[in-house]
């Protein structure tokens, strides 16, 4: 990853405030937060909005999508990786590119899909200029999941189904975890899946706010 320190409000004094409050906001993983002290989110946001990019906060990014709040970004990597670095990732709706430079920053191979084109297609541009070369991608409807190359050692996904969309839960390993918002918009819960031998064990984290889960491509 290369360096952009930015200046200002994009300066390093004020994304390690932002590192500051995720901690008081309880984000533990000293990993995550350490990846998340270098890698520049203002570059993930327009212009416009640079000087609002280390507030936690979601903002949009365009297609009546966001950029997800920092803290949920690290509370979803942070129950990911809990266990373990995963050797590779499933990253449902690529977005901004910004949960997807989290992620491969401490995942060895990052598999992203997004359905929206024109999102894919700069967060692709963003994260290439940022120096990552360990993420692949795939225009495609996320609840397909990308089965080629799976399973996967741990899925994240940035939209909420109304229910957990059966082929993610089959393209992962046992052992493996699936971190997913889910329910209708204003009952929406944060939910961690595990795959086991015989099952899937649900755990149900805390309630959440995400766009919806839509289905086909643009």
């Amino acid at each position: 990853m290369k360096e952009h320190l930015g200046i200002g409000m994009t300066s390093q004094r004020t994304r390690d405030r932002l590192i500051v409050h995720l901690q008081e906001l309880g984000i533990k993983d000293q990993r995550v937060l350490s990846m998340m002290r270098k890698i520049p989110r203002h570059l993930f946001v327009a212009e416009a909005l640079a000087s609002r990019a280390y507030e936690n906060s979601s903002l949009p990014i365009g297609h009546g999508q966001t950029i997800s709040q920092p803290y949920m970004v690290a509370r979803m990597t942070e129950l990911l990786i809990e266990d373990g670095i995963p050797e590779n990732v499933l990253e449902v709706g690529t977005g901004s590119g910004y949960q997807s430079s989290v992620l491969a920053s401490l995942i060895p191979r990052v598999f992203s899909v997004e359905r929206i084109r024109p999102l894919q297609e700069q967060a692709k541009k963003v994260l290439s200029d940022v120096g990552f070369r360990n993420i692949n991608f795939k225009h495609s409807d996320g609840g397909w999941g990308w089965n080629a190359c799976g399973p996967y050692d741990g899925i994240l996904a940035a939209a909420a189904p109304a229910e957990i969309p059966v082929k993610l839960l089959e393209q992962l390993t046992v052992g493996a975890k699936l971190i997913i918002p889910v329910g209708e918009e204003g009952h929406q819960v944060l939910q961690r899946v595990t795959r086991t031998e015989l099952a899937y064990e649900v755990e149900t984290i805390e309630p959440v706010s995400f766009v919806p889960f839509l289905k086909g491509r643009v």
